[in-house]
């Protein structure tokens, strides 16, 4: 009887488990939030909006996943720490009620050669041991179809104890690799133009070298012309054989050069290591364009782009041999492995269709396992973490998504938000930071940050339901319902630029004229060929300036100013201005504070705690010698200069004693973008995605060209922040550009002059031109998924 009544009192008061079910956050000023304290419920998607700048990204990625993981970091031994990178605290007053945060952001997927969509997904590594267990002839394990293992084999002579006796025993190994020998599981080789690589009318003391790194005096040229092996003052044209292969291609040798021992090497290998074995992404642009200039790629001649052997190409399962199933499209290739019945090997076919599967979820069915990850978009990259998250057992976590709705058509987004939901049904809290009116609308809480940008910014809103958000008046709830009309009257074209038989990717032989003079926008669902089209077929030159989504690269001592190119003539102004040199007013210089180098910031390392940033006692964070900011220019020394916002910066350099007609010219291009309230100091680590988005964009804006390429400039703007972008591309236009395009967004779409729709689907159903003509034409047809989506977002 006691045990009923005990049972009976239990079931009328809540568990004290149950009371867990909120994320709280209390004074939380990380970056520019200002004492936020917010409550977030468990087991709900939540959508954090507001303005570019307004703070969103601190909150949820700086504060509550950076402290989600920090926590779990330090259940991990003190051994294990010391491995993993070291987080400090966010600068909060209480987190509680956290859970275990996976962070599925935008970064870029490693832009490594070798890194392919089936590497990155494991994907491979399942089709991998398909092949060794059912393919025929069988050639070896599931190493023997990896194309970054290579075949390798020795043998020699053992030393073992044995029975108190040293026996020497002949011993043999062999490994079967996968890898294409040729090209070492690349899929393309180099060829390289040796014209490019030096001036053969000059001797090495003329500079005959032309390879940047190694022109005028430095080692690189010293170890050439002191090596012994070549004439330093002979023309390379007149070298004998001998010496030409030397200079060329001669192995790493050891030689003394002025007393120093060094290593000599031919040009050839030299460039390859140096040059050809980093990413072209990841390479200076002076770099980059030696190497666009001086190397060409082509598909290697014995795999046939494939990296693989030609034993793993001959194993097959049903005539597919694993070449052929990486390069299948993907819808395609869970099509194939469905039909597939083999039961010693189940297992593994139920795990192989679950990811394919997800694959075709998610909207990326249209990529092939082969395709690099690094050519991936941040919102391709973005969706194919999610794989790895949407057949997971884990519940009551909480999954953290950046702009999930990036490079998604309208027309996917509703996938998209299917998926997201499907998350949080499985009982997890999914926090999603997001601009888009269709993400917003299936939250089940709204966090509105703002009222402004940067120092505008950092306080709540809003906080509570979509319901309520329309009539709080915030910058967000005015916009939400903001609809663009179709423009009533376009600009004629001032020419066109023909392309014809387009076969870049998916394109199918694709003929169009694209009008110049005008705004363009080309758009179509995600994986279409929009930007096979854009970026493969319209010829890159000194006209065409091409502003895409590859992230801008930067360390914490970078900032807007050293960028964009600004603190040059600020730094030579200040110089002439006081008589001394310009490097005096650079924190990476002569001027650094000399305790903490010009960083601001003394770091202290705790070796397997988290280490200590603490602002530096002798400049107070300034980053500049107390001697260099005796100098002044207009009234204010360098750090307070740097220190200013851009729209204060732009009204000191426009006039009076400060005038300085090139850094006004950088100024204007950055309000122009909407980071005006940007600090022309403040580190580019701490930039948003979309703010890095237009710092780039101004960068650019500078160029000379005619013609403006621009990939999803949209990427990250709030609804107000759409507006001013129309206004710069229309100004862009009207000053005799022409801009085209790439986007999904349907205000953009309806300001256009012109819109090229690709379609009908994604990958092989795709890259076709399904339209092209007026916004207003399109609407009026309503013949593709575009005019459908358009025609319901302009109310028509």
């Amino acid at each position: 009887m006691s045990t009923a009544r005990s049972t009976g009192a239990q079931a009328s008061e809540p568990h004290a488990a149950d009371s867990h079910d909120l994320i709280r956050v209390h004074g939380a000023r990380e970056n520019n939030l200002k004492d936020v304290s917010i409550e977030i419920p468990k087991r709900r998607l939540t959508v954090f909006t507001g303005v570019s700048g307004s703070g969103k990204s601190s909150l949820v990625f700086d504060t509550v996943a950076a402290e989600s993981q920090r926590l779990i970091n330090e259940t991990y031994s003190a051994f294990v720490q010391g491995f993993m990178p070291s987080v400090a605290r966010p600068d909060v007053d209480v987190l509680d009620g956290l859970t275990t945060a996976i962070i599925v952001d935008q970064q870029r997927m490693g832009a490594d050669p070798r890194s392919t969509v089936g590497t990155a997904t494991d994907t491979n590594a399942m089709l991998r041991i398909l092949f060794s267990r059912l393919g025929l002839p069988h050639i070896g394990s599931a190493k023997a179809f990896s194309f970054n293992v290579a075949s390798i084999s020795g043998a020699g002579a053992v030393t073992v104890e044995r029975a108190g006796k040293t026996v020497k025993e002949a011993r043999s190994f062999s490994v079967t690799g996968g890898m294409c020998p040729r090209c070492e599981g690349r899929g393309s080789v180099s060829d390289i133009d040796l014209s490019q690589l030096y001036d053969d009318s000059k001797s090495l003391s003329e500079g005959a070298i032309t390879v940047p790194g190694f022109t005028g005096d430095g080692w690189m040229t010293r170890i050439y012309a002191g090596s012994g092996f070549l004439d330093p003052d002979k023309p390379i044209r007149d070298y004998s054989e001998r010496e030409l292969r030397d200079f060329l291609h001669r192995e790493p040798t050891k030689v003394k050069v002025n007393g120093i021992n060094l290593t000599y090497e031919g040009l050839i290998p030299k460039v390859q290591k140096s040059m050809l074995a980093k990413d072209r992404e990841a390479m200076q642009p002076h770099v980059r364009a030696f190497v666009d200039r001086a190397v060409t790629f082509t598909a290697c001649p014995d795999c046939g782009g494939t990296r693989l052997t030609a034993a793993a190409r001959s194993s097959k399962i049903g005539g597919i041999s694993i070449a052929d199933a990486c390069a299948m499209q993907i819808s395609d290739l869970a099509q194939w492995v469905r039909g597939l019945d083999e039961p010693s090997v189940a297992p593994l076919l139920a795990a192989l269709r679950q990811t394919l599967d997800s694959f075709v979820e998610i909207g990326l069915g249209y990529l092939s396992l082969e395709r690099p990850a690094g050519t991936l978009s941040g919102g391709e990259a973005q969706r194919v973490k999610m794989i790895r998250h949407l057949g997971s057992s884990l519940t009551d976590v909480t999954y953290v998504f950046d702009e999930p709705s990036t490079g998604l058509h309208p027309h996917d987004i509703q996938r998209m938000n299917g998926l997201l939901l499907q998350l949080r049904d499985k009982g997890n809290t999914v926090l999603v930071v997001e601009h888009k009116p269709e993400v917003i609308a299936i939250a089940d809480h709204v966090v509105d940050l703002g009222p402004g940008a940067g120092s505008a910014g950092g306080t709540v809103c809003y906080e509570g339901p979509l319901a309520g958000l329309r009539a709080a008046g915030t910058v967000t709830g005015r916009h939400l319902d903001d609809r663009a009309a179709v423009k009533s009257t376009v600009r004629p074209p001032t020419g066109k630029l023909p392309i014809r038989g387009a076969t870049a990717h998916n394109l199918r032989g694709v003929d169009v004229d694209i009008p110049l003079g005008v705004l363009v926008v080309v758009t179509g669902v995600a994986g279409s060929g929009k930007s096979s089209l854009v970026h493969g077929s319209v010829p890159p030159g000194e006209d065409v300036v091409s502003v895409d989504q590859s992230p801008i690269r930067g360390s914490r001592r970078s900032n807007p100013a050293t960028y964009t190119g600004l603190l040059e003539p600020i730094r030579k102004a200040f110089a002439k201005a006081n008589g001394v040199k310009p490097a005096l007013f650079s924190p990476n210089s002569e001027g650094a504070c000399p305790t903490c180098n010009g960083a601001g910031v003394v770091y202290t390392d705790l070796a397997m705690m988290a280490g200590v940033a603490t602002t530096c006692e002798d400049c107070e964070g300034r980053r500049f010698d107390a001697s260099v900011l005796e100098y002044h220019f207009g009234g204010k020394d360098i750090s307070e200069v740097l220190a200013m916002p851009v729209t204060e910066a732009e009204a000191f350099f426009a006039a009076g004693e400060a005038r300085t007609p090139a850094a006004h010219r950088i100024l204007t291009r950055l309000a122009d973008v909407g980071l005006g309230y940007v600090s022309l100091g403040q580190p580019l680590t701490t930039l948003s995605g979309g703010e890095r988005q237009r710092l780039k964009l101004a960068t650019h804006m500078g160029d000379k060209g005619g013609i403006y390429v621009l990939d999803e400039p949209t990427t990250g703007l709030h609804l107000a922040d759409v507006e001013q972008l129309l206004g710069l591309l229309d100004r862009l236009v009207d000053s005799g550009k022409s801009v085209i395009v790439v986007e999904h967004h349907q205000a953009v779409m309806a300001h256009a002059d012109w819109i090229i729709d690709l379609g009908p689907g994604a990958g092989h159903d795709g890259g076709r031109i399904v339209f092209e003509g007026t916004p207003a034409a399109l609407v009026a047809a309503r013949s593709t998924l575009t005019a459908q989506h358009l025609a319901s977002y302009v109310g028509a």
